[in-house]
């Protein structure tokens, strides 16, 4: 994990995955605490706290007929200090279709929330939780980070390495971090749901290769109850492991075209299901491409792992909603035209809604003013729409997980079709223009183009 440059890494090589923190950087001369999203917190040096500063006033999520499905996942830069000139437009690209929107408590723009036990700096994650609110967000938390002192570093310190951001809290801070958990639940009571931890950051147990689905399932169940004793409306996920596949592998029970899942990152899910004192949903992440392989078979077919995944964890886990709280089609550095990823994109989030997922969060990965931005929402610094926000947006409105689906084909397997009752959307899946009938209409698609088109009698 990389805070101050909005990117983490995984216990295993695997894809590079944008992401962020908010960083902190100490004032020797004087006892204030000034946070910035770019500096870390010189080491070994003590911090001041400010006081508990109040609880923002929030305003109540939308109340929506059906559960949004599509939303996204703030990171080190989003609409509130990106360094904009019209902030307000890339909040409205947020709030003009109410959708889910999560924030981490540490790192991924917000600082330490409790750099000393019992002294919390709620600031940032203030910031962000206003934001979502503002926005007319469905408000989510993911329950990571862990302040230092619980992972055996020093009090009134904050490393933000890529180390310590990864490392877990110890055993006997478990109970500490239920009661941090407590104490945001209980300063942001519009907030109804939360994921518990990260891509199961800390948890890999080297001396038996493979993940410590023990030790987190613990400190899961520890949080499960301290949510459930703040407002037993509260609905709690788990437990967010990261799926990866590779080309070519043996004693797996998941494989495909796409690949074969580690079967040790399934057996790590099955382990949470079997011994989890309970939950509301289940949460994994994966993205599209081998660990050994790449993009594999092509950029399409593998979008299948998907699908395979999101219908192992239906059967898995019963009637749990299936929640993918991170997904990824390409590495950061592949070489394609902004056309040809939001193709890929719009094809994958259709393998998400005909597979039955209850929720997808989409990796905002923002940048700071100027910065290029493969893949944004908006353009960093100008807050001008990019093309994934307009795909999110009509995701969200015309395919939330209540939607009745209907079978529309296309005369040429090339252009995926996706339709309910009222409207469909087509992808071109080739990099050349194609002439296809749909719904029974003859349509015309440029290279990688996505098409929205009302449906006949609606």
């Amino acid at each position: 994990m990389i805070p101050t440059k909005g990117r983490h890494q995984r216990r295993r090589p695997s894809w590079p995955v944008a992401l962020g923190a908010g960083v902190v950087t100490l004032v020797l001369i004087a006892v204030i605490v000034v946070f910035s999203s770019r500096e870390e917190v010189p080491r070994g040096q003590p911090m001041t706290l400010p006081p508990t500063q109040p609880a923002p006033t929030l305003a109540a999520p939308p109340a929506t007929e059906d559960w949004p499905r599509w939303g996204v996942t703030h990171t080190e830069y989003s609409a509130d200090n990106d360094g904009s000139r019209d902030t307000a437009a890339a909040a409205h690209l947020l709030g003009r279709v109410p959708m889910v929107q999560n924030q981490h408590i540490m790192g991924w723009g917000a600082g330490n929330p409790e750099p000393a036990p019992g002294k919390y700096d709620f600031r940032d994650l203030d910031r962000r939780v206003k934001l979502m609110s503002d926005s007319q967000a469905v408000p989510v938390i993911t329950l990571c980070c862990a302040p230092d002192w619980m992972k055996g570093g020093s009090e009134g310190r904050t490393d933000w390495s890529r180390s310590s951001l990864e490392t877990a809290p110890q055993r006997k801070h478990f109970d500490d971090f239920a009661k941090l958990v407590t104490t945001v639940a209980k300063r942001y009571p519009t907030v109804k749901h939360y994921m518990v931890w990260n891509e199961f950051k800390g948890f890999w147990n080297n001396a038996q290769n493979r993940w410590d689905a023990e030790a987190y399932t613990e400190m899961y169940n520890k949080v499960y109850d301290a949510l459930k004793a703040v407002d037993e409306d509260i609905k709690v996920g788990g437990p967010y492991v990261p799926i990866l596949s590779n080309k070519n592998g043996g004693g797996s029970e998941l494989r495909g075209a796409w690949g074969t899942a580690d079967q040790r990152d399934l057996d790590a899910v099955e382990y949470w299901i079997k011994n989890k004192k309970g939950a509301d949903f289940i949460v994994i992440d994966a993205a599209s491409m081998t660990k050994d392989a790449g993009i594999h078979p092509d950029e399409f077919t593998a979008l299948g792992k998907f699908s395979a995944l999101t219908s192992w964890l239906r059967e898995k886990g019963g009637d749990l909603p299936v929640w993918w709280a991170e997904w990824y089609v390409a590495p950061d550095d592949v070489d394609w035209t902004e056309a040809r990823r939001t193709a890929v994109q719009t094809a994958a989030m259709m393998e998400f809604a005909t597979s039955g997922a209850t929720t997808a969060l989409y990796w905002n990965p923002q940048r700071k003013a100027g910065e290029e931005c493969p893949a944004c929402l908006w353009s960093p610094g100008k807050g001008d729409e990019l093309p994934m926000a307009g795909v999110l947006s009509g995701f969200t409105r015309w395919f939330p997980a209540g939607v009745t689906l209907e079978t529309v084909t296309s005369s040429d397997p090339k252009v995926r079709v996706l339709a309910q009752q009222r409207m469909l959307v087509m992808v071109n899946t080739t990099n050349e223009d194609v002439t296809v009938t749909v719904d029974g209409k003859q349509v015309e698609l440029g290279p990688y183009e996505v098409r929205w088109s009302e449906r006949r009698g609606a």
